[in-house]
């Protein structure tokens, strides 16, 4: 148990770091102002972050609305002010204190905002998604909704004997239907584990590292970063940016690509200039990586452009005949923050070198020793997700405020929420 609440705590070390961050106001530093670098190029250089509150996909009631009026925007801002002031918390848990149901709930109940809490002003713009023009992920090939549909199958078969799960319709429990232990715990994942499923773990299983997803391993970092931090930094021939927790240099050349068979986690970029455009194109990804049921195929065209001395916009198109029936464009405001304020942010951290990852592991094992002493339950009625806030309201609100994530049914996914399919950690 001890050794549980010590991983806990060290992942929501991660997360606690970028929700305050993400709290303090944007203010540009001196130097922002900068229209070329001393080499020539134009100047990038600077902390960013999403300047306002804009759904990935355009929602349901502003279809065929491309931008909100004024008024539109201030009744926005007054509704999410009443929600948050009504919606159920975190905190409202219904699991006994001291149970592992309780213990789990509480690194959201401390760490993470709710789904109506963002600083961010709301924009005009009803979807990130400029195009197509209705705002929308384009609709996924048959091929990817059926791995999709096998990873929830799976997901589903581990879950149901869960004791958690026959008590309330916690976020974890989502779907479930209550039954005995199913025969498919011993089964490998039908595909490999990349992406969290519902921004949550993958599977309700702890036998080795595979069994997490990427963010639980220190991998989750991955393009595109739509709506995420940039702290971009160049010098001649090049251009680093350090993301949460990963760092990327594009170098700037007319080099081709690595050869097709090198393939790795977050992809080849090589970068030119078009005026006063970064343009970065992106290929050679892992089979491993996942974004929005893409996979070794997504071919990224990213664009960057400083609009004024506290702007920068960010324009990346996705690409990839074997998940969309189409290509789509996303185009993010960032603004400029202070980079005294967050100047401990330059400090890339998860899991303080992941050994969190392996206390859960030392954890599962501790749980399969006593169950085979007769002095614990069974571990496939343990839940090794986040099984602790047992409010089906708060999981339910907390579901519809995921956005950017491809839906395990097929379609896409809830348009409202954060503008980042991220882990939501």
């Amino acid at each position: 148990m001890n050794k549980r609440l010590l991983a806990l705590l060290g992942v929501a070390a991660v997360v606690m770091a970028a929700v305050v961050f993400m709290n303090l106001e944007a203010k540009p530093s001196a130097g922002d102002a900068a229209v070329k670098t001393a080499w020539g190029e134009p100047d990038l250089q600077g902390l960013w972050a999403q300047k306002y509150q804009i759904p990935l996909q355009r929602p349901a009631r502003d279809a065929g609305k491309e931008v909100l009026t004024d008024a539109e925007v201030t009744q926005r801002e007054a509704d999410r002010e009443k929600q948050a002031a009504t919606a159920p918390k975190r905190g409202e848990r219904i699991a006994p204190r001291g149970t592992l149901e309780d213990l789990t709930g509480a690194y959201d109940t401390t760490f993470e905002a709710d789904p109506f809490e963002n600083p961010r002003p709301i924009g005009h713009r009803t979807s990130l998604i400029a195009d197509p023009p209705d705002g929308r992920i384009p609709r996924l090939t048959p091929e990817v909704q059926q791995r999709m549909r096998e990873m929830r199958e799976f997901q589903l078969a581990l879950m149901q004997s869960v004791e958690a799960c026959k008590k309330s319709q916690d976020i974890a429990c989502f779907g479930v239907k209550p039954g005995p232990v199913s025969p498919r715990r011993a089964e490998p994942p039908p595909y490999y584990v990349a992406a969290q499923i519902m921004g949550d773990r993958v599977v309700n299983r702890a036998d080795g590292p595979e069994d997490f997803g990427l963010s639980e391993r220190c991998l989750s970092g991955q393009l595109p970063n739509i709506g995420g931090v940039h702290q971009i930094v160049q010098s001649p021939g090049a251009v680093s940016i350090l993301y949460e927790g990963w760092q990327r240099v594009i170098p700037i050349t007319t080099s081709p690509h690595v050869p097709s068979q090198i393939r790795q986690w977050r992809g080849d970029s090589r970068g030119h200039w078009e005026g006063n455009t970064l343009v970065v194109d992106v290929t050679n990804f892992s089979a491993k990586t996942d974004y929005q049921g893409s996979r070794e195929n997504l071919h990224l065209i990213e664009r960057f452009t400083r609009l004024d001395a506290h702007t920068l916009e960010y324009v990346v198109t996705m690409e990839d005949a074997t998940t969309w029936e189409k290509p789509w464009t996303v185009k993010v405001e960032m603004a400029a923050q202070d980079t005294t304020a967050n100047a401990i942010y330059d400090e890339p951290r998860c899991h303080d070198g992941n050994i969190a990852l392996k206390n859960m592991l030392i954890g599962a094992r501790m749980d399969d020793k006593a169950y085979a002493e007769g002095k614990g339950p069974d571990p496939a009625t343990m839940c090794y997700l986040l099984c602790g806030t047992g409010n089906p309201e708060y999981a339910k609100s907390r579901m519809e405020g995921r956005g950017g994530g491809a839906a395990i049914d097929g379609t896409p996914a809830s348009s409202s929420g954060r503008g980042q399919g991220s882990p939501g950690r």
